[in-house]
Protein backbone atom coordinates (compact mmCIF):
# COMPACT_ATOMS: atom_id res chain seq x y z
CA UNK A 1 0.00 0.00 0.00
CA UNK A 2 1.63 3.29 -0.88
CA UNK A 3 2.51 5.99 2.09
CA UNK A 4 0.30 8.63 2.83
CA UNK A 5 2.01 10.92 0.80
CA UNK A 6 2.32 9.06 -2.67
CA UNK A 7 -2.02 8.88 -2.09
CA UNK A 8 -2.27 12.49 -1.78
CA UNK A 9 -0.22 12.84 -4.31
CA UNK A 10 -2.32 10.69 -6.40
CA UNK A 11 -5.65 12.06 -4.84
CA UNK A 12 -4.33 15.76 -5.83
CA UNK A 13 -3.20 14.84 -9.54
CA UNK A 14 -6.40 12.90 -10.19
CA UNK A 15 -8.32 16.30 -8.90
CA UNK A 16 -6.47 17.71 -11.54
CA UNK A 17 -7.13 15.29 -13.85
CA UNK A 18 -11.31 15.75 -13.21
CA UNK A 19 -11.00 19.50 -13.28
CA UNK A 20 -9.54 19.23 -16.82
CA UNK A 21 -11.92 16.80 -18.03
CA UNK A 22 -14.76 19.05 -16.61
CA UNK A 23 -15.91 15.75 -14.41
CA UNK A 24 -17.64 17.46 -11.35
CA UNK A 25 -18.46 14.30 -9.68
CA UNK A 26 -14.55 13.55 -9.50
CA UNK A 27 -13.59 17.21 -8.77
CA UNK A 28 -15.41 16.95 -5.74
CA UNK A 29 -14.91 12.98 -5.13
CA UNK A 30 -12.62 13.18 -2.19
CA UNK A 31 -13.44 16.67 -0.49
CA UNK A 32 -15.37 16.97 3.18
CA UNK A 33 -18.91 17.76 3.37
CA UNK A 34 -17.65 20.52 5.77
CA UNK A 35 -14.94 21.63 3.12
CA UNK A 36 -13.40 25.28 3.09
CA UNK A 37 -12.20 26.79 -0.06
CA UNK A 38 -10.72 30.70 -0.66
CA UNK A 39 -10.87 31.16 -4.28
CA UNK A 40 -9.73 33.78 -7.10
CA UNK A 41 -13.52 35.21 -7.98
CA UNK A 42 -15.25 36.34 -4.66
CA UNK A 43 -16.64 35.74 -2.53
CA UNK A 44 -13.44 36.82 -0.53
CA UNK A 45 -14.93 35.33 2.37
CA UNK A 46 -14.77 31.87 1.10
CA UNK A 47 -17.10 28.80 0.33
CA UNK A 48 -18.27 26.44 3.29
CA UNK A 49 -19.46 23.16 2.17
CA UNK A 50 -19.83 20.72 -0.12
CA UNK A 51 -22.83 22.06 -1.88
CA UNK A 52 -20.91 25.66 -2.21
CA UNK A 53 -17.61 24.07 -3.35
CA UNK A 54 -19.37 21.60 -6.03
CA UNK A 55 -21.47 25.32 -7.27
CA UNK A 56 -18.35 26.91 -8.07
CA UNK A 57 -17.45 24.70 -10.79
CA UNK A 58 -19.73 24.76 -13.32
CA UNK A 59 -18.67 28.59 -14.26
CA UNK A 60 -15.16 27.31 -14.25
CA UNK A 61 -15.82 24.54 -16.97
CA UNK A 62 -17.54 27.04 -18.93
CA UNK A 63 -14.10 29.42 -19.11
CA UNK A 64 -12.27 26.06 -19.38
CA UNK A 65 -13.64 24.84 -22.66
CA UNK A 66 -12.04 28.17 -24.33
CA UNK A 67 -8.76 25.75 -24.45
CA UNK A 68 -7.69 26.58 -21.00
CA UNK A 69 -5.12 24.35 -19.37
CA UNK A 70 -4.98 23.40 -15.91
CA UNK A 71 -1.44 21.40 -15.38
CA UNK A 72 0.13 20.67 -12.34
CA UNK A 73 3.99 21.76 -12.37
CA UNK A 74 4.93 20.86 -9.26
CA UNK A 75 3.52 19.07 -6.09
CA UNK A 76 5.20 19.01 -2.75
CA UNK A 77 3.45 16.70 -0.16
CA UNK A 78 4.17 17.30 3.88
CA UNK A 79 1.80 13.84 5.51
CA UNK A 80 1.55 13.21 9.00
CA UNK A 81 -0.64 10.30 10.76
CA UNK A 82 -3.76 12.38 10.32
CA UNK A 83 -3.34 15.80 8.66
CA UNK A 84 -0.86 16.76 6.11
CA UNK A 85 -1.35 19.79 3.04
CA UNK A 86 -0.29 19.94 -0.10
CA UNK A 87 0.90 22.69 -2.40
CA UNK A 88 1.57 23.00 -6.26
CA UNK A 89 2.22 25.55 -8.85
CA UNK A 90 -0.14 24.75 -11.92
CA UNK A 91 -0.33 26.28 -15.21
CA UNK A 92 -3.73 27.72 -15.50
CA UNK A 93 -4.99 29.91 -18.58
CA UNK A 94 -6.00 30.11 -22.42
CA UNK A 95 -3.05 29.88 -24.66
CA UNK A 96 -3.79 34.18 -25.23
CA UNK A 97 -3.38 34.63 -21.62
CA UNK A 98 -0.36 32.49 -21.11
CA UNK A 99 1.15 33.88 -23.55
CA UNK A 100 0.58 37.63 -22.53
CA UNK A 101 1.93 36.52 -19.17
CA UNK A 102 4.48 32.92 -19.86
CA UNK A 103 5.07 32.86 -16.21
CA UNK A 104 1.62 33.06 -14.38
CA UNK A 105 0.87 30.64 -12.25
CA UNK A 106 -1.83 29.32 -10.36
CA UNK A 107 -0.79 29.21 -6.97
CA UNK A 108 -2.80 25.69 -4.60
CA UNK A 109 -3.21 24.62 -1.70
CA UNK A 110 -4.78 21.23 0.30
CA UNK A 111 -5.37 20.49 3.73
CA UNK A 112 -6.21 17.28 4.08
CA UNK A 113 -7.49 15.23 6.89
CA UNK A 114 -7.76 11.36 7.36
CA UNK A 115 -11.18 9.95 8.10
CA UNK A 116 -11.72 6.50 8.52
CA UNK A 117 -8.61 5.58 6.73
CA UNK A 118 -9.43 7.83 3.59
CA UNK A 119 -7.88 10.87 2.95
CA UNK A 120 -10.13 13.93 2.44
CA UNK A 121 -9.76 17.26 1.68
CA UNK A 122 -11.00 19.72 4.08
CA UNK A 123 -9.54 23.35 2.80
CA UNK A 124 -8.52 24.28 -0.16
CA UNK A 125 -6.92 27.89 -1.11
CA UNK A 126 -6.39 29.03 -5.11
CA UNK A 127 -4.74 32.19 -5.40
CA UNK A 128 -2.55 34.18 -8.50
CA UNK A 129 0.07 36.25 -7.74
CA UNK A 130 -0.78 40.15 -7.63
CA UNK A 131 0.95 42.15 -10.39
Amino acid sequence: MPDDAAQIRTLVERWAEAVHRGDLDAVIADHAEDIVMYDVPPPHEGLHGLAAYRATWPPFFQWQAQGACFDIETLDVTAGSDVAYAHALLRCGTPEELAEHPTLRLRLTFGLRKERNRWLVSHEHHSFPHD
